[in-house]
């Protein structure tokens, strides 16, 4: 079979599937679309803890959650590579803090991370909800922390510099998510404005028995002591986990094994009982 003839092959299969993947992510986006518009989402919080105290919250992380038509929570794999890069992904970043800045304000004494896209950067409405939301209490800008994967970061660079100096004179706090999942520049990693560094869960699980990730972490870690960041450890699953990733150094860790995602975090629950 000639070059020519193979190609044209490859292509006659490469098309159904496709338009099978085309059409997929169009139905995502739909659904998701028609949630939003129904107002059907919701903030679901998860605790950071110290590492030296694990009954102490550092913050919690809202994690933003899409219900279909019967009330049931889409997972957020299932349509987050569909949306990245189309405006249903923007217009989630917009729920997400809208939900986030309203909680802010409700609790005083909360704390709470909200994860971003670089790519909501400059988005006009995403923009409003922010100005918006700082501008109802003097302190909520000092209690939010925007969190933006380390694979968003680098997709503009620059435009995420000048605008996380923007809003660190504003008082608002980031995090790097998912340290060491992407392709860090370190040419730009001094010029960035994060606070804190989560090193991803890939380099955490089964951290005890594996050495290869105990260097990988150690390094890690040290990379954010060398730039004075907060260092989180994501994923912890077990004590055994937990045990050495405070030996190591980690000023806080976030997982299952210190409390799931909820929609009923402690200060709702109380608000339910007074009720």
């Amino acid at each position: 079979m000639s070059h020519d003839s193979s190609t044209i092959l490859e292509k006659e299969w490469e098309s159904p599937l496709s338009a099978a993947v085309s059409l997929r992510d169009r139905d995502i986006i739909g659904n998701v679309r028609r949630a939003l518009e129904r107002h059907e989402v919701l903030l679901a919080y998860q605790p950071v803890v110290f590492s030296a105290a694990h009954d102490r919250p550092a913050f919690y992380e809202g994690l933003v959650r899409i219900l279909d038509e019967t009330g049931r929570i889409i997972p957020a794999a299932e349509f987050m590579g569909a949306v990245e890069t189309h405006e249903v992904g923007r217009l989630i970043d917009c729920a997400a803090l809208e939900l986030g800045l309203t909680a802010l304000a409700k609790q005083p004494a909360l704390r709470l991370s909200i994860n971003m896209s670089a790519r909501s950067i400059g988005f006009p409405r995403w923009t409003e909800v922010l100005d918006c939301g700082l501008a109802k209490d003097p302190t909520i800008a000092e209690r939010l922390i925007l969190e933006i994967t380390e694979s968003s970061a680098m997709v503009m660079p620059e435009l995420v510099t000048v605008f996380m100096a923007n809003l660190t004179r504003r008082g608002v706090t980031f995090a790097l998510d998912d340290f060491g999942a992407g392709y860090t520049a370190f040419r730009y990693f001094k010029d960035f404005y994060f606070d804190i560094l989560k090193i991803d869960g890939q380099f955490v699980r089964g951290i005890d028995a594996d050495p290869n990730n105990q260097v990988l972490a150690n390094a890690l870690v040290s990379i954010g002591r060398h730039f004075d960041m907060l260092t989180i450890a994501e994923s912890v699953e077990t004590p055994a986990e937990a045990a050495f990733l405070a030996e190591s150094g980690f000023d806080c860790m976030q997982g299952y094994i210190f409390g799931a995602p909820t929609a009923m975090p402690p200060w709702k629950t109380s608000e339910a009982r007074r009720a």
